[in-house]
């Protein structure tokens, strides 16, 4: 349940405030129903600027006067109108143990109890006009329990003036740590500067995908050129569908518009772009050779892509087996080291050694290494596909 926001110079951000493109008010919700809460509840008293801020969402606001909602036995969270929720924060707040009938809090305007009398608890929220007379009622009922409840997954709005920190934050947790260095480095700062700018506009995440796609294909035709400076157009222009590419993602995430297809268009569209980079390279390379076989490290490496690409498809997306790192591998299991490997070789930092090598002249290298290494790749993939499956006892 959201209840209003505490005394602490929170009540100077209305619902409405504008954070990272979404209402406040309205963030807190979606991100409560994308953690998977069952049941979202506001206080009237939260949302005082009309009930349109929550319009195609699952929260209820409840009526001043009316009947309140019946609630089944379970697991109650209660959170303060001014709390900037992670989702995986959220979720956790579900999965951790508790012991019935006690009230954990952390006195940061966040609160859990498992009850079996939850409309006693709804009825009493809705009594209160905020957060820290909730928390002293329910304290005097419930033996509270002082926790951190979970870490540090939520940003305390204190201050209209504090909505540049809370976007800071949330751009931060954009940044996973499975990237690679340079994707870490020197593209999430470029992609999150851009996706700061764009949270607000119109633009979509599929847009954004559409626009990296076009900016990668724009760059393949480069490699037909052995001249230096052709290559490194194409090789700047593949770096820039790379930072573009993460602001598809960072958009969906912070504005709760993530999608299958949205994941497919933008996982496909990365390979459609490798592959159309490989082929230019190697038919420019066909051609000022005078000879077909570069057409084929073209062809062995643009298949082990679309492979490679398939096999990872299956593994993190129809298996669900995406968690941390690409390949997960439990510590001190035999053979560990491949999916670590592997797990390294699937990250797009490979997009430097392409413009150091154009900028010499040399994408050719890039592609002959590709040749050799998509396929050993492709294998690696393959025995990680196979024994996941077996692990998981799915069958093939």
């Amino acid at each position: 349940m959201i209840v209003p926001a505490g005394a602490a110079g929170a009540e100077g951000v209305p619902p409405g405030t504008p954070v990272a493109g979404l209402p406040l008010l309205r963030r807190i919700v979606l991100a409560a129903a994308h953690a998977g809460f069952g049941r979202i509840l506001v206080h009237p008293a939260a949302v005082p600027d009309g009930r349109g801020l929550l319009a195609g969402t699952a929260a209820v606001v409840l009526a001043p006067e009316g009947p309140l909602p019946a609630l089944p036995p379970g697991r109650i969270v209660l959170l303060a109108a001014n709390v900037i929720p992670q989702s995986a924060w959220l979720h956790s707040l579900l999965e951790m143990p508790l012991e019935p009938e006690r009230f954990y809090t952390d006195g940061r305007g966040a609160a859990v109890i498992e009850t079996g009398d939850p409309d006693a608890i709804v009825a009493e929220a809705a009594r209160r006009p905020g957060p820290e007379a909730l928390l002293e009622s329910l304290g005097a009922v419930f033996k509270p329990v002082d926790c951190s409840l979970a870490g540090e997954g939520r940003f305390a709005l204190t201050g209209v003036g504090g909505v540049r920190q809370a976007e800071d934050w949330l751009l931060r947790g954009l940044v996973r740590e499975a990237e690679g260095f340079m994707s870490r480095h020197v593209e999430r700062r470029i992609s999150l500067a851009l996706t700061r700018r764009l949270v607000s506009t119109r633009i979509s995440p599929n847009i954004m995908t559409f626009v990296s796609l076009a900016v990668g294909l724009a760059g393949a035709p480069f490699f037909l050129s052995a001249w230096p400076l052709y290559q490194l157009t194409g090789a700047l222009l593949l770096l820039a569908h790379s930072i573009l590419d993460g602001c598809d993602g960072e958009l969906a995430r912070l504005k709760f518009e993530e999608s299958r297809l949205g994941s497919l268009l933008d996982f496909w569209g990365d390979n459609v772009v490798h592959v159309a980079v490989m082929a230019c390279i190697a038919i420019g390379w066909s051609l000022a050779v005078q000879a077909a076989w570069p057409l084929l490290l073209g062809g062995v490496a643009a298949a082990s892509v679309l492979l490679a690409a398939g096999a990872v498809y299956r593994l993190t997306v129809r298996q669900q087996a995406l968690a941390g790192r690409m390949f997960p591998a439990e510590p001190g299991a035999p053979g560990a080291w491949l999916p670590r490997l592997a797990d390294v070789l699937a990250r797009r930092d490979f997009i430097y050694l392409v413009v150091l090598l154009s900028a010499a002249g040399k994408a050719t290298w890039f592609l002959a290494l590709a040749a050799v290494g998509t396929p050993l790749f492709l294998l690696a993939l393959a025995w990680i596909t196979r024994r996941e499956l077996r692990r998981r006892a799915v069958p093939v």
